[in-house]
This record gives structure tokens, sequence and C-alpha cells, in this order.
């Protein structure tokens, strides 16, 4: 379950092609905000996101 919502958020982030808040992007891949951020952290660790600015996220 986890690996379909990381993939569905890069997808709506890929998609977006700009750095977005995790309410942003929750609300644009019709996902749970809470969900969306836990995901963010795995994400980060992967090395598959990153942070250009405090709260905001892009693909890498």
């Amino acid at each position: 379950m986890a690996a379909i919502i990381e993939d569905k958020i890069l997808k709506t982030m890929k998609k977006e092609a700009k750095a977005m808040r995790p309410g942003e992007i929750a609300d644009a891949a019709g996902l749970d905000k809470d969900e969306v951020s836990k995901a963010m952290k795995k994400l980060a660790a992967d090395g598959k996101v990153s942070s250009p600015k405090r709260c905001f996220w892009e693909a890498v």
C-alpha cells in the first residue's frame, strides 16, 4: 500500500513540475495529508524527493 501512495505522490509531483507543500500534493493526488507527510519522509530518505526550501518538496 505504501508503495502505491509513493508512486502516486511522485507522479503528481512530476506532473505539476514545481515545488509543492504536502497539503497541495495531497489535494492534487486525492490522498490524505497525513499519509503524504509520512510518505515524504521515506521518499526523502530514499533520495527520490528533495526540499528546496522549508515545507516544500519536489521530485528529484
